[in-house]
């Protein structure tokens, strides 16, 4: 599987509102449930209303387009990073997944996806 490594760093937060957020942003992923309302974006886009945050975050994404017949992609790769002891947290969109993991795992998290034959492309 081929995968694209993003250059941006990210944060995961927790935000009162979307309010004032350019939602329209790149690499912007929010998500709002009856007891939160989630974004993740590139560190230097998080929001002042941000209740709680988690900083120094990278990601890679599917190369890509994924037809929704296709299954266990995501489950292939989060195998992989939890056999290397690596912790992720994944996003899907409606053509791909994405899968970012902290900084200071991300070298490590790639090399295991090398070793399980992945093909991984670097900006």
């Amino acid at each position: 599987m081929k995968l694209e490594v993003l250059p941006q760093m990210f944060s995961v937060c927790k935000v009162a509102d979307y309010g004032g957020f350019d939602l329209g942003a790149p690499f912007v992923f929010m998500g709002a449930t009856d007891g939160e309302k989630s974004l993740v974006c590139p560190m230097a886009l998080v929001p002042a209303n941000t209740m709680a945050r988690s900083d120094g975050w990278r990601a890679f994404r599917v190369a890509g387009t994924l037809d929704f017949s296709l299954v266990g992609i995501l489950a292939a790769l989060s195998k992989t990073l939890a056999d290397a002891g690596v912790g992720i947290f994944a996003i899907s969109t409606f053509d791909t997944d994405y899968i970012l993991t902290k900084a200071e795992d991300f070298e490590h998290a790639l090399a295991a996806l090398r070793a399980a034959g992945h093909d991984i492309a670097t900006p």
